[in-house]
This record gives structure tokens, C-alpha cells and sequence, in this order.
């Protein structure tokens, strides 16, 4: 797996093998490996759009007795929005509600447009962890979703992108990885959603050329393909965390705006 990080003033990609990051060799200056520990993680890729995929779960259609729709339902949010791993989440003073919502995300590794589901998995970096927080009473209140999804520190992913490649050593697919979401308050632990991406509604191949017939995919661009039952209310002082199965844990906490 790699990711994005800085040391002192300098960013730099690198890969990470038992935390232990290894910089790209192309990143001049730079010692042949840094401690994770040294290093401040940045979101693992810097991309020109981040596309969210709304009610793409079965069981989450179900919790919320709505029909299964017949396309993907697509929205984006600015990448202002993005967030690192242990990244500080704020709560905005227009809000009274901020939801969380864990999802598998897709991170894009060639240009792409008008591909056919066929062709998609070539054109796959990694995947990776992705929290799609929202306002949702803004989303009520403006019955359509850019501002309540848009806010500053709105789009937490990472730690690091995790490759098809390694998915497959470990006998995974990203078709059936369980996908948990984990809200700590006052030092209490609770798991508030818990499924498999095996509930897909559009699976990742027609996700890619359903998004690619629409806009033109860069190099680097996220993907977030949805969110399972148990979607909820995040409170300042919060620590979330969202876990999938051979990616990893992203973690952040909820502060004041």
C-alpha cells in the first residue's frame, strides 16, 4: 500500500510496509525510509473531483423502504473538502446535524472516459477508506445536496490506497468486503454500521463506466461508492472511524467549526 506524507516541509508519495514508509525514489533529499510515526499522512491521493454514489446498498434501501434505483444517483464534492487519516472533522456553526457514512472508495489510476464495465478494473489505482459526512438537516432543508456535503474537512479518506494487486494476495475482493463504521464518545466504542460491500447495488465495474460516460476520470480522482445501513449523528468530540476488510482503519475526530 502507499500513500502521501510530509516530513518537515517536504510532501512526498511513498509506500508503506510494516509502518515503515519507503519515499518514492523520484522525491530527491530524502532518506531511504521514515518511521510512520515520523511522518504527518496526508490524503493518500490529490484529486481533481470526488464523485459520491447515493444509495448504492440493498440493505440500506431496505432500512429506508425506498425503491432500488434504476441508475447510479451521482454528487460530488470539491476536493477542499478533503480530510487525512486522524484529520480533524469541523462541525460547521450552520448545522445542527452532521451525519457520518462509511464507504469503500475507488481511486482512479489512468484518464478515463466512456469505458465499458468490461475494461473498468484496468483503469483501478487502489481503494481505499472514505467517510462521506453530510449536514443532513441542510440536505432536508435545500432538497439537493452540494452544501451539505461540500464543508471543509466534509471528505475524510485514507490512510493509504491499498492495490487490486494486494487485495488479491490477501483472497479478497472488492465486491465482498465488510465495511464497518465505529463512533467512540465519552471513551464508549460503538459499531454503528456493519456490512459488505457484497450489497452493492451497482458493482464497481459499472460504477467506473456509468461515472465515465458522464465526466472524464483523472488520475487520482475518488470514487465513494456508498454507504451501508446505519447511517447517523455525529456530536463534537466524536472519534470515527471507518474500517474495511484488508484496506484499513480511517480515523477522525469531530471538533468545533
Amino acid at each position: 500500500m502507499f500513500g502521501r506524507f510530509q516530513y518537515n516541509d517536504i510532501v512526498f508519495s511513498g509506500e508503506v510496509f510494516d509502518d515503515i514508509v519507503y519515499p518514492d525514489p523520484s522525491f530527491l533529499h530524502l532518506e531511504d525510509e521514515y518511521p510512520l510515526s515520523s511522518l504527518l499522512i496526508l490524503p493518500p491521493t490529490r484529486p481533481t473531483k470526488i464523485v459520491c454514489v447515493g444509495l448504492n446498498y440493498a440493505d440500506h434501501a431496505k432500512e429506508l423502504n425506498m425503491e432500488l434505483p434504476k441508475n447510479p444517483i451521482l454528487f460530488l464534492k470539491p476536493p477542499s473538502a478533503a480530510l487525512a487519516h486522524e484529520g480533524l472533522i469541523n462541525y460547521p456553526q450552520m448545522s445542527d446535524q452532521v451525519d457520518y457514512e462509511a464507504e469503500l472508495a475507488i481511486v482512479i489510476g489512468k484518464q478515463c472516459r466512456n469505458i465499458s464495465a468490461a475494461d473498468a478494473f484496468d483503469y483501478i489505482l487502489g481503494y481505499t477508506c472514505f467517510n462521506d459526512v453530510t449536514a443532513r438537516d441542510l440536505q432536508r432543508a435545500d432538497g439537493q445536496w452540494t452544501r451539505a456535503k461540500s464543508f471543509d474537512t466534509f471528505a475524510p479518506f485514507g490512510p493509504f490506497i491499498v492495490t487490486p494487486e494486494e487485495l488479491s494476495q490477501q483472497n479478497l475482493s472488492p465486491g465482498n468486503l465488510f465495511v464497518q463504521c465505529r463512533v467512540i464518545r465519552n471513551e464508549n466504542e460503538e459499531v454503528r454500521q456493519s456490512s459488505s460491500t457484497s450489497e452493492f447495488i451497482f458493482g464497481i465495474p459499472e460504477l467506473i463506466s456509468f461515472i465515465s460516460s458522464v465526466m472524464t476520470l483523472e488520475i487520482g480522482d475518488v470514487i465513494a461508492t456508498g454507504t451501508p445501513p446505519g447511517v447517523g449523528e455525529l456530536l463534537v468530540g466524536d472519534v470515527v472511524e471507518v474500517e474495511i476488510e484488508g484496506i484499513g482503519i480511517l480515523r477522525n475526530t469531530v471538533v468545533s467549526a
